[in-house]
């Protein structure tokens, strides 16, 4: 057995606001689709990963007995690493049957534990950083960007292009957010939220969740769904401090991890026939497209300008939305993946013709993580 399948796959039954539902029920609902989807019972899974809740809490709320568990919470990319996590897990006869599960009472704040500065005013970030004003992501991403548009020149109106992209696709999408289609000037003429971020370059705040069940290649037969293969994974951390980036206009997580991911899939730039890039704000698609060397350094918000991405386009990117239009809880990583899986079972609202390969990135923190799965429906 050399490969591992993706066979379970499925967001909760609601996404966006859901004020009856505590972030644990988000977990059990994700999870309770993601079987019905693989026709497997509670019973099969052996394996239990997630971040928001511990695996512990998982587990004995679902009634798993596993055997193997992960806890990794390193922000909104964790699941990307989940994954990477349980690959190595099934290929080493650790689990059989693994269930990632993700939940978040983002918007309606309904059993979902608190949190302060990143870790308290003992940690760095309470140290460090929270001293001197900001007050959350999107004060904290502004750094890296403005950094970003004064080396490379980019403008407000290329930036903003990235939301007015990505809404051309949630315009497909019956379960996005927000489907209205805007102007870079809409967007330009939105609240302002922290300079340089106007509201809708922005992540939406909602409630939601999903879950994947991951079993090995040569079981990928046995269930009803198409089976995504998963033939890549990196995953890398950087610094819990903005401030304390090697470079802001780069992620080296970023780097590391999609680098790592491409190479073990063996797959070149060309090969990828969709991607999605986690954009909590949206700076972060431009990052991923030069971190992961599809474009030269300063080119992706041209790239992305000249229509390259958008519907049509010869590289789609984030095409359920994103964060930006489709949904954010917090975060994001889960959503990018579901969507991954949906264009290659063929599924997706806004399907692309004949994809084979999907890259799909995600971030952690402020640039503090990163995690990278690289996805085929080729079987091995």
């Amino acid at each position: 057995m050399t490969s591992v399948a993706i066979v379970g796959a499925a967001e909760t039954t609601e996404l966006g606001r859901i004020p009856n539902t505590s972030q644990i029920q988000l977990h059990a609902d994700a999870a309770l689709n993601a079987l019905a989807d693989a026709g497997l019972k509670i019973s099969d899974i052996d394996g239990v990963a997630t971040a928001g809740e511990s695996p512990t809490a998982i587990a004995q709320y679902l009634g798993i007995v596993p055997t193997w568990v992960d806890g990794t919470a390193v922000g909104g990319c964790s699941f990307m690493i989940h994954v990477r996590h349980a690959v190595a897990a099934i290929k080493n006869g650790l689990a059989k049957t693994v269930l990632i599960t993700h939940g978040e009472s983002g918007r309606s704040g309904v059993g979902r534990g608190g949190f302060r500065r990143g870790g308290g005013d003992g940690s760095l970030q309470g140290q460090f950083e929270a001293p001197y004003g900001p007050i959350g992501p999107p004060t904290l991403f502004t750094l890296p960007v403005l950094r970003y548009m004064k080396d490379f020149g980019m403008s407000h109106e290329q930036l903003a292009m990235v939301a007015v992209v990505q809404r051309e696709w949630a315009a497909m999408n019956p379960r996005a957010s927000f489907r209205e289609p805007i102007t870079v000037e809409d967007v330009l003429a939105s609240r302002m939220i922290a300079y340089p971020f106007h509201l809708l370059e922005c992540c939406l705040v909602t409630d939601g969740g999903g879950a994947l069940i991951l079993v090995s290649g040569d079981r990928a037969a046995d269930f009803p769904t198409k089976p995504v293969y998963v033939i890549g994974c990196g995953e890398s951390v950087e610094t819990p401090m903005v401030s304390q980036m090697d470079d802001l206009t780069t992620s080296r997580a970023f780097r590391v991890a999609g680098a790592a991911a491409m190479r073990e899939a063996g797959i070149n730039h060309d090969d990828v026939d969709h991607m999605m890039v986690y954009d909590a704000f949206a700076h972060l698609p431009i990052y991923g497209l030069e971190d992961l060397g599809f474009v030269k350094r300063g080119e992706a918000a041209s790239f992305i300008w000249d229509g390259n991405t958008r519907p049509g386009g010869k590289l789609p990117l984030n095409t359920n939305g994103g964060g930006l239009s489709y949904m954010h809880s917090g975060m994001y990583g889960m959503y990018a993946l579901q969507e991954s899986v949906r264009q290659l079972r063929g599924s997706a609202p806004a399907q692309v013709k004949g994809a084979e390969i999907s890259l799909c990135l995600g971030v952690g923190g402020m640039f503090g993580a990163s995690g990278c799965v690289v996805m085929s429906n080729v079987g091995p």
